[in-house]
């Protein structure tokens, strides 16, 4: 809680920024004057970055190394509000942030916009993942796509029917009680916002990212009754494959990655489904941070994690659809970009992407919103009950 109330002041400064199904535009957020990040004439030849774990393996590292002569030091971190603290630190020049991160790296003056004409790779990035609420401001862009993904129904088809509702998870059947897999994170209020935009429309939630006290409360609700039926919070994929993999879990929202690792070593019996209700999901950027130091060796790094075999790479390894329209081309599975429907832009649709929940509601109302600190806040209450 120490390192959370370091990053959430930067909430303050933040006006409402609505995600939308996909595409919704920034609203009246004004980003702080920091000046746009320009690489230089020469380069100190040293790298810093603090990314998710699987962006900065050997495997495209060396080569980058190699061919730059820019020498990468990446240090991992191990949620989104580690990685606003880390990024805080002044220590590092690149960080691969989620949506719910970046907003608060944006207000808070701890990144900078990026000039990506000076991204060649720039120009292949598929349209849907440009110009998007979560890295950029009123046309600014503020980063480098990395990826996106969506957030599944998971499920053990010889101990349920297939579901087709969020209900499943955050109102589920009490033959799940003790097997449902929940992601351990504050944004997971969303996904049960999102089931309640559905099935309790008086409540009048337009955007699960934009709750007003009332709607806020309500969800809390839903979250605190659910959690007698939580078997798992799991902090990383690692942990709720274990979960599924041994028969503990049964029903769970997470990611595509888990159920493709659980399938192909031999479990047959996970899939995943698609919620009626829509889903929420999460699309990474490359963003600079406003004092960074080699800026030659940032905008090479750019240039090449975006480029298609590289971020073919990179998607691959993380499990994630990639950002360059081109990579699907490079991938080594023929497969892979159809089970993460990366060019399905009708898919994307559908899927509210992380969007760091502010006091101002983004809807032109007067109406105040619950900021992310309360969502901090609530879901460790939820959590240790």
């Amino acid at each position: 809680m120490a390192r959370l109330a370091a990053v959430v002041t930067s909430l303050a400064l933040m006006a409402g920024c609505s995600s939308g199904a996909g595409s919704a535009a920034a609203g009246a957020f004004v980003a702080p004057p920091v000046p746009m990040a320009e690489p230089g004439s020469a380069s100190e030849g040293d790298l810093y970055m603090v990314v998710w774990d699987g962006y900065a393996e050997n495997q495209w590292i060396v080569p980058f190394q190699q061919q730059t002569n820019c020498q990468v030091h990446a240090d991992t971190a191990g949620s989104s509000d580690e990685m606003v603290a880390d990024v805080k630190s002044g220590r590092y020049d690149v960080v691969s942030a989620s949506g719910d991160a970046s907003l608060r790296m944006i207000a808070s003056g701890d990144v900078a916009p990026v000039d990506v004409s000076k991204v060649p790779n720039y120009a292949q990035i598929y349209p849907g993942l440009k110009d998007r609420p979560w890295n950029s401001v009123n046309g600014v862009p503020y980063g480098i796509p990395q990826g996106r993904g969506a957030n599944v129904l998971i499920y053990n088809k010889n101990k349920m029917a297939p579901p087709t509702s969020l209900g499943a998870v955050f109102n589920p059947d009490p033959s799940a009680a003790g097997h449902v897999s929940v992601y351990d994170s504050p944004i997971t209020i969303a996904d049960a916002a999102l089931y309640l935009m559905s099935s309790q429309s008086a409540l009048g939630i337009k955007n699960p990212y934009e709750l007003d006290k009332n709607q806020f409360d309500a969800v809390v609700a839903l979250l605190t009754k659910q959690r007698a039926a939580v078997g798992d919070y799991w902090p990383d994929t690692a942990d709720q494959e274990a979960a599924f993999a041994k028969g503990a879990d049964t029903i769970g929202t997470g990611w595509q990655v888990v159920v493709n690792s659980l399938q192909n070593a031999g479990h047959g019996e996970i899939a995943t489904a698609t919620p009626t209700e829509g889903s929420t999901g999460w699309s990474d950027t490359w963003m600079v941070s406003a004092t960074a130091k080699d800026l030659t060796c940032t905008y090479e790094w750019l240039n090449y994690i975006s480029s298609p075999t590289v971020n073919a790479q990179v998607a691959q390894w993380a499990g994630e659809a990639p950002a360059n329209s081109q990579a699907c081309a490079k991938t080594t599975d023929p497969k892979f970009c159809a089970a993460y429907h990366a060019d399905d832009e009708s898919y994307w649709k559908n899927i509210w992407f992380w969007t760091t929940p502010s006091a101002r509601c983004g809807d032109g109302s007067d109406r105040t919103c619950v900021p992310y600190s309360q969502w901090v806040a609530a879901w460790n209450r939820i959590k240790h009950q």
